[in-house]
């Protein structure tokens, strides 16, 4: 079963997020929280696989939760809900170690796939999001390109390189494997090498560097 830490303000999104996980048999929501202080308690407590985190909250908001639902050992995956696009808030929170952002107005099975694809480790953005983020990165990337991003790549195998810009392209472990035509086993472990090497949290950050440094567009 997926654990999940279900974080909004609102009571009504909070029953009808859960009501949603609840049609899915390998999820189960373990405690609900109305604001990121009591929900930093319930995830050192319960220990969830998945917190599903609202931005705006009163007291400790999404995005102060989140730094420190990050530093936990093992840290749970994040992904941040929010009734607004807001590229400023998205990007932050993803520099931040959000493992992904969805919209509130994402429909059931969006939502569902969502939980199960940040257990796996992969990175998780709605689709009304992705142009928006790609592009907003790709003009950072590009306007902020240093020595250090270019540096902190240089560690990195041929082959990592590769599956580095796959990452920035935003493809799954699954579809990585099959562009590379071998096992998500050997994807994970490649993807675990990246992130200890380049001192990343999680796949989205180190996407972000992937911009940075030129690789995810190809340049």
């Amino acid at each position: 079963m997926i654990r999940v830490l279900l974080v909004d303000d609102e009571v009504l999104v909070r029953a009808g997020v859960g009501l949603v996980l609840e049609h899915a048999d390998d999820i189960e929501v373990v405690a609900e929280a109305g604001d990121g202080a009591r929900a930093l308690e319930l995830a050192v407590r319960e220990r969830p696989d998945v917190v599903l985190l609202d931005v705006r909250m009163p007291g400790t908001d999404g995005l102060d939760a989140l730094t420190h639902l990050t530093a936990l050992d093992p840290p749970a995956a994040v992904v941040m809900l929010s009734t607004f696009g807001d590229e400023r808030n998205v990007t932050r929170a993803l520099r931040a170690g959000a493992d992904g952002f969805l919209l509130k107005d994402s429909g059931p099975e969006e939502l569902i796939q969502a939980v199960r694809a940040a257990a796996l480790g992969d990175a998780v953005l709605s689709p009304a999001l992705t142009g928006h983020v790609v592009r907003a990165m790709r003009d950072e990337g590009r306007g902020h390109r240093t020595r250090t991003a270019e540096e902190r790549i240089a560690v990195l195998t041929g082959r990592e390189r590769e599956v580095l810009a796959m990452l920035g392209a935003g493809l799954a472990n699954a579809e990585i494997a099959c562009r590379l035509g071998v096992g998500t086993g050997t994807v994970k472990v490649h993807v675990g090498r990246i992130l200890a090497k380049l001192g990343a949290t999680n796949r989205v950050q180190a996407a972000i560097i992937a911009y940075e440094a030129g690789l995810a567009d190809g340049t």
